[in-house]
């Protein structure tokens, strides 16, 4: 290639604005991606000029073939658009860790370039904001897959009504179980002993909302968030069984884009519908520069079978509405017997029926109006349309006139009854008596519920306060009572306070809870502790709460992890301390020696403090933030005896 080839592409890839920042730069992420899908318009751009042709193309008989990972080579290689991150990195070897391409940081394009990278996110504290670090599924499968194996456990506690267990505890399948750690890796770490077992899932992840109260680092951009949900997502569609549902809660923010990234993921499974909720009072009063009153959060449903039927909502038939009573000509004579759809029918003329409506009972008759969808989908209804209506302009047949079909219905009568509408209307109606098969009725349910007030007063649910986050426990039982049944597996890796974890508790479900938040431990975990102790909040007067059960809370064991969070809270002056320390620690990648980092320590020193960050956090081997269960043995974690024993019990070695 000529040397300045590097200069050629970038003035060539200016040309099309999409592949430019605000500021003019080129955008290696949205270029990259453009190259994994074969972009016709890049391709296009490619061959226009004849250097980069000759340079990327091969010709096979009389077709150019672009030859896709010299460009991809090409685009991740140091001397290509290098920014002060990239020179130093480059000079310590970082930029071949995962082939050049491991770490993409801009913010941009809707079809998410980020999509075949995993996104770590590892905040912990309420206060944290953070960059958040991509690692390329495709470059650096071995780094994941490691990243990913089951990791030990420690902290282990079991929390019962009187007693809080906290040695030589033996996990039991039927075990409640709390985890605290990053969430990515707790679902991988769980995914081998729970596949196929979790009935339901429901989470509320964060997002940007704009809140400042909101306790979770809800600080992502839209291509960060959807990387970010993707790699969980996919994990924990492993986790659903066959019949399993996942729902997921999301405001406006997110709801359109979230909808296409799940239509893909469950691409083979099936949505069902979204629920519309209130969540606010629609007469708030608005704060700061608010344009408008948000007051509507959305749930996504979501089957794993395509073959899931949405439950019906299970209604008593309501006494109040069987109240007319119809009192028919007794003479035979005076009334027209006829067949109709092959059915005896007879005719009752206005002046040979009486109706009258009195003191309600179920030995009386209930009224419908055929319109809609009862004259569509209801069986009374579609032959009222079909063989009576066309009778309706018959002059032998005023308005009115009532027919008695036979062999219909499922009520103690022999007919059912139909009436032709009065004069100038449309509507006809019919009348049944109370079916005999049931004393309910199926209703489908709708798409809309009213929660705001039930918001509105949950701050003081569970026993502990969590601001603005916090789920009423009767709208979580509200899911639960239409997609689970008793002794069920729930989880939800997106804990928070603890409502979906507090709620199965009280409803006799088994759960799993994650969360990575420091929080866990003072809000978490003693909410869930209350619920054992007998917590009278929430929805424990309706269904009898009394207390008891039990839980297990364990915590992933931390390896590197302190390393990532102390360089993330740094200031400048701690940058150089913890520098030194991460320069000689053996937890960083094994093949930069501290000579070799000593010798550009300089340069360092002219980063600005977020790539100073940046460098020290790739220098961290990913596959030491936890312990990986394989290392158990390992007498340099000293995982106590207490905590292996657990741990081992867990993934099924005894």
């Amino acid at each position: 290639m000529k040397n300045n080839i590097f200069q050629l592409l970038e003035e060539l890839l200016k040309n099309n604005s999409k592949y430019l920042s605000k500021d003019k730069k080129i955008l290696k992420p949205v270029v990259y991606n453009d190259v994994m899908n074969m972009n016709k318009e890049l391709i296009s751009l490619l061959m226009s000029n004849e250097e980069i042709k000759n340079s990327f193309f091969v010709k096979v008989n009389d077709n150019w073939i672009f030859d896709k990972n010299k460009f991809v080579w090409f685009l991740n290689s140091k001397e290509f658009l290098p920014d002060s991150y990239t020179r130093f990195s480059n000079k310590i070897g970082l930029s071949n860790i995962f082939g050049g391409g491991a770490l993409f940081n801009e913010n941009i394009v809707l079809n998410f370039p980020f999509k075949d990278c995993i996104l770590y996110g590892g905040q912990t504290k309420d206060d944290q904001k953070r960059e958040e670090i991509f690692y390329n599924k495709i470059i650096a499968s071995d780094q994941i897959n490691q990243m990913l194996a089951p990791k030990v456990f420690t902290n282990i506690k079991r929390y019962s009504k009187n007693n809080i267990e906290n040695k030589d505890i033996i996990f039991d399948k039927n075990d409640n179980l709390i985890i605290k750690g990053n969430n990515l890796i707790a679902l991988s770490s769980i995914l081998k002993v729970y596949e196929g077992k979790v009935k339901c899932i429901y989470i509320d992840p964060p997002y940007n909302t704009g809140s400042d109260s909101f306790s979770y680092n809800d600080s992502f951009n839209r291509t960060t968030w959807l990387v970010f949900m993707k790699n969980r997502l996919e994990i924990a569609k492993k986790l659903l069984s066959d019949d399993g549902i996942l729902l997921i809660q999301i405001s406006f923010h997110q709801f359109p884009y979230l909808r296409v990234l799940v239509d893909e993921i469950f691409s083979d499974g099936k949505h069902i519908m979204d629920f519309n909720t209130l969540v606010r009072n629609t007469e708030r009063i608005l704060t700061g520069d608010k344009e408008y009153n948000d007051v509507i959060e959305y749930t996504l449903v979501y089957s794993k079978s395509k073959n899931f039927k949405m439950p019906k909502m299970i209604k008593q038939k309501e006494e109040d509405l069987y109240c007319y009573e119809i009192i028919l000509e007794k003479d035979p004579e005076k009334c027209e017997k006829i067949k109709i759809g092959n059915k005896e029918v007879v005719i009752y003329k206005p002046g040979t029926f009486e109706i009258k409506t009195g003191e309600p009972n179920f030995k009386k008759l209930k009224m419908y109006t055929i319109t809609g969808s009862i004259s569509e989908k209801n069986s009374s209804g579609r032959f009222f349309e079909k063989y009576l209506r066309p009778l309706i302009n018959d002059k032998n047949y005023p308005p009115e006139t009532m027919f008695a079909v036979f062999d219909m219905g499922d009520d103690e009568r022999k007919y059912r009854l139909f009436q032709f509408p009065k004069a100038g209307k449309k509507a006809g109606r019919y009348f049944q008596g109370k079916p005999k098969s049931s004393d309910v009725t199926l209703k489908p349910y709708p798409n809309f519920l009213n929660y705001a007030e039930k918001y509105n007063a949950v701050n003081k649910e569970g026993g502990v306060s969590f601001r603005n986050a916090k789920k009423p426990e009767e709208y979580i039982k509200f899911y639960f009572d239409i997609f689970t049944s008793e002794n069920d597996l729930v989880l939800d890796f997106f804990l928070g306070s603890g409502t979906t974890c507090a709620v199965a508790h009280k409803m006799n479900r088994k759960y799993i809870g994650i969360e990575q938040m420091d929080y866990i431990n003072n809000i978490t975990v003693e909410r869930l502790n209350n619920v054992i102790k007998n917590d009278d909040t929430g929805i424990s007067k309706e269904i009898g709460w009394k207390g008891g059960g039990s839980f297990v809370y364990c915590e992933l064991l931390e390896d590197a992890y302190e390393l990532l969070n102390s360089i993330i809270s740094a200031n400048e002056d701690e940058i150089k301390k913890i520098k030194t320390e991460i320069y000689c620690d053996q937890r960083i990648i094994p093949f930069i020696s501290t000579n070799e980092l000593l010798k550009v320590d300089n340069e360092f020193d002219k980063l600005d403090l977020k790539d100073k960050k940046q460098i020290l956090i790739d220098l961290i081997n990913i596959n030491k933030l936890y312990v990986n269960y394989s290392d158990i043995d390992d007498k340099n974690y000293k995982v106590s005896e207490s905590d292996k024993k657990f741990t081992k019990s867990f993934y099924g070695n005894r």
